[in-house]
């Protein structure tokens, strides 16, 4: 099994102003989309190219659900450090687990995550090809049991 460091896919993104509200705080949308940015790298530092999946196999990745909680603002050029890892694999359901820190202190400032469906172009399920279904497994990480501590505090 791969280890921990190469499995955590990491993309640093600059907020741009026009990401910016008028509070002159990240507008809460623009996490999904460093989510997806995210995603796509850790995929490519899998060795795995997403391109390919549409276009070879036919294979799409759609997203059935996204969650995000936001900790702290981030702000105006400021860089960030997108963290994500593959949480579950489970048949062709695949779900996505996401840190956004900010890149000078590493403060912690949006967690979240995505679930998806394999389909095909018809938008029917299918299953994901046999070398990306074995990369996945060897790069999953899995969440971490919470104690019961943890989960009262919840």
């Amino acid at each position: 099994m791969a280890e921990s460091a190469a499995v955590l896919g990491e993309a640093r993104v600059r907020v741009r102003y026009a990401e910016t509200d008028q509070m002159g705080v990240v507008y809460h949308a623009n996490y999904f989309v460093w989510f997806e940015i995210g995603r796509v790298e850790l995929i490519r530092q899998m060795g795995l190219d997403y391109s390919r999946l549409e276009q070879d196999e036919g294979c799409l990745i759609a997203v059935v659900e996204a969650t995000a909680r936001y900790k702290a603002p981030a702000r105006y050029d400021q860089e960030l450090l997108v963290r994500t890892r593959l949480a579950s694999v489970r048949g062709s359901i695949l779900r996505f687990a996401y840190q956004i820190v900010r890149a000078a202190d590493e403060v912690l400032l949006c967690e979240g995550s995505t679930v998806h469906v394999v389909v095909g172009r018809d938008m029917q399920r299918r299953p994901l090809p046999e070398q990306y279904r074995e990369r996945f497994r060897e790069f999953h990480i899995p969440d971490a049991k919470p104690d019961k501590s943890q989960e009262e505090a919840a």
